[in-house]
């Protein structure tokens, strides 16, 4: 595991090529998973919008993990994890959940109260998904502009 003491967060900067690289990687990756309408990962203009905070995490000057927290439209007290990603090459080094970690302790200085997410259904998304069971996420029904869809699942966590 990465000692997180390694691991350097900070605000995502849009005019690094390498961040856009990786966030190019993270839509490939998930294209083949579900069909486009079922599919809601957010590319890199929707998430240099201002409801968007974005972190990136990076090891040896290495981009190795992304996230972000998205403002729910309508609360002022829930946001939705988006753009979870880590380095395929050295996931299950606790990385994804230092950026989880992370993402909480900003929105809870923010005030903000439940954290939400929307990710896949299929095996893919797996560890993920149990990734967010670990923190304290439980599955719940679609929230803000989702609907229901069998490729999805819903995820919600208080703070």
């Amino acid at each position: 595991m990465f000692d997180h003491v390694d691991l350097a967060i900070r605000r995502a900067d849009f005019d690094d090529p390498a961040l856009a690289l990786f966030l190019t990687r993270h839509l490939d990756d998930l294209a083949p998973t579900a069909p486009k309408e079922s599919r809601h990962a957010l590319d890199i203009v929707s998430l240099r919008e201002p409801s968007v905070r974005m972190w990136v995490g990076h090891v040896d000057d290495q981009l190795v993990v992304t996230g972000a927290l998205v403002t729910i439209a309508g609360s002022n007290h829930d946001e939705e994890v988006k753009s979870m990603r880590t380095e395929p090459a050295v996931r299950g080094k606790g990385l994804g959940m230092a950026m989880l970690t992370h993402l909480a302790a900003d929105a809870r200085a923010r005030g903000v109260q439940r954290l939400w997410l929307e990710t896949g259904s299929m095996e893919y998304f797996a560890a993920a998904r149990a990734l967010y069971r670990r923190f304290g996420f439980t599955e719940c029904g679609p929230f803000g502009a989702y609907r229901a869809d069998p490729n999805s699942t819903f995820m919600t966590a208080m703070l």
